[in-house]
């Protein structure tokens, strides 16, 4: 009887929020909480909980006391690890590509659309300095921004400060490494000391944070240059910002999509080499899909989201976005590991050689899924007929069933958390999306998923985890389609690594895109095996006529 109790205490909350509470909690009250709630007392134990309920209430207005930022989390951390698992525990040398070969374009807009390898040997062979790299991609900003409305703050005196300073270690003779001098720019939920951090929403528009995230410092130690701050959904949740819709490159009368738009809508365009994005279900994923970039959403639990707005503290991850699956592993070598304040995070090593036998690795397809007629059919079966002709022996699998869909109450709920203060201040009506399927109205929404049910749900997900575990001793990785089916949000709520990238265009000319699933922390593998196949396809190279 008790534990039933706790279906109605949400309700009993929003009632203060709304200021209509009543005197005191009545039996006709519960009776109508529990139609919204799918459980039915009797007359009895409504007279009976009436006393606790009201405790209740006065609980709630305390807690509601005391002041709690974004940047707080739970006491309670999601492990993704199912029973058995074993964690990789050696570190071999991280490998990248020979790029010795690469000169100077003589068209200086070629710089572009080079790769991250390309461009560091540019700038470690004294062929361009940071600054004027800085100051090209700077440009490119300014110029296609105001047709594609992805940048929110241009970081240009930070940018050239950092240059300047990379030109002039080049100059002893001190080079960081492959991301020395390289411009980037982040989604503008990381915070950064020197300028605002909007979270894309009106009602943070003049937000500053005066902290670096942890992402950002970690850049900036191996000599990347922030060169901007990037539009993002509002609140993280699809493309439109409290200045526009983020558009798509290939089709600039459509969005970009979202959340992570602005990455994705600058890295395609050849505004930024890379870009760093967060993924809570689906938001690198679907926005590299209709831009054509090449995104990597590390395991939960790999990348600090220290600097981070939270959205929900046991799906976000924080990853990158690139033009080439080698590019991934560039920087996700620079931003992996542990920063000693994100206690979600785990010490891993991380493992890269894009020599890869692709004959000796067991990779799984998700036929059912596959063999469905779906927007992207053809070119993902190309895609897989191209994968056999370089020798990959595909297994057919099939997914853990659980409710997968049901299972986001569990991001509803923590995101109703994330921003609680801004539901019951009223100030979640600035926010500029207000239709049904927007943050505003599932914040309210989610008020009354009952803690019960939230709690059961991460039963489930933990019986699902095990089930994973099981299936991914079966294969090295799997191929899926990257929107249809369940799996992207089944592995979002596992925390398995994944890596997007374009393998085609639909009839109308925008990119489609495949995804690779990994085991826990093997993301070295699946971007090898994403090398291997862009080596042989040039759908990466392709960039939208408006830009070049």
């Amino acid at each position: 009887m008790k534990t039933q109790l706790l279906f109605l205490y949400v309700f009993f909350s929003i009632l203060i929020s709304s200021n209509i509470l009543p005197q005191s909690i009545t039996k006709e009250i519960i009776e109508n909480a529990e139609k919204i709630i799918g459980i039915d007392f009797t007359d009895a134990e409504r007279d009976s909980m009436l006393t606790l309920l009201d405790e209740q209430l006065g609980n709630y207005q305390k807690i509601r006391e005391v002041e709690l930022a974004n940047s707080v989390s739970p006491a309670i951390l999601f492990n993704p690890i199912p029973v058995g698992f074993e964690f990789p525990k050696e570190q071999d040398p991280v490998q990248f590509s020979n790029y010795t070969y690469v000169k100077m374009s003589a068209d200086k807009n070629a710089l572009a659309f080079y790769s991250i390898g390309e461009l560091a040997e540019l700038i470690r062979t004294k062929q361009i300095t940071s600054t004027e790299l800085t100051k090209f991609f700077i440009e490119r900003l300014k110029k296609y921004d105001p047709v594609l409305h992805c940048v929110i703050t241009i970081t240009e005196e930070r940018a050239l400060r950092q240059a300047k300073l990379m030109d002039e270690e080049i100059a002893t003779g001190k080079y960081r490494g492959l991301l020395h001098g390289i411009p980037f720019g982040v989604k503008d939920l990381l915070s950064t000391k020197d300028y605002k951090t909007t979270w894309g929403a009106m009602p943070f528009k003049d937000q500053f944070i005066p902290e670096d995230a942890a992402v950002i410092t970690k850049l900036e130690v191996t000599g990347a240059v922030l060169c901007a701050k990037l539009t993002m959904g509002a609140l993280a949740w699809g493309d439109v910002w409290f200045g526009g819709m983020t558009r798509n490159p290939w089709d600039t009368t459509k969005g970009s999509s979202g959340s992570s738009a602005g990455s994705s809508s600058s890295v395609s365009a050849g505004l930024l080499p890379f870009a760093i994005g967060t993924e809570t279900w689906g938001s690198i994923v679907s926005p590299s899909t209709v831009c054509g970039t090449t995104g990597l959403r590390p395991t939960y639990g790999r990348v600090s989201r220290t600097g981070a707005m939270a959205l929900s503290w046991s799906m976000d991850k924080i990853g990158t976005i690139c033009r080439t699956a080698e590019d991934l592993a560039i920087v996700f070598n620079a931003i992996y590991g542990q920063d000693g304040i994100d206690q979600s995070l785990y010490d891993v090593p991380f493992n890269y050689n894009p020599q890869i036998n692709l004959k000796n690795l067991k990779v799984g397809y998700l036929k059912k899924d596959f063999d469905k007629e779906y927007d992207f059919h053809r070119n993902d079966s190309l895609t897989l007929a191209m994968l056999k002709n370089l020798g990959v022996n595909l297994i057919p699998i099939e997914l853990p069933v659980f409710p997968i869909n049901d299972l986001a109450i569990i991001l509803s709920a923590e995101a109703a958390a994330a921003f609680d203060e801004l539901t019951r201040s009223n100030k979640d009506d600035l926010l500029e999306r207000q239709i049904k399927n927007a943050w505003p109205n599932s914040f309210r929404a989610s008020r009354f998923i009952p803690a019960v049910e939230y709690i059961n749900a991460n039963r489930i997900r933990f019986q699902l985890n095990q089930e994973m575990g099981k299936l991914m001793k079966k294969v090295d990785l799997y191929i899926a389609p990257s929107w249809e089916g369940e799996n992207l949000l089944l592995t979002n709520l596992t925390g398995h690594p994944c890596v997007v990238l374009p393998n085609g265009f639909t009839e109308n000319g925008t990119p489609t895109s495949i995804s690779f699933i990994g085991r826990l922390f093997d993301e070295g593998k699946i971007i090898a095996i994403a090398k291997a196949f862009q080596d042989v396809t040039d759908f990466h190279k392709k960039h939208p006529a408006g830009f070049r």
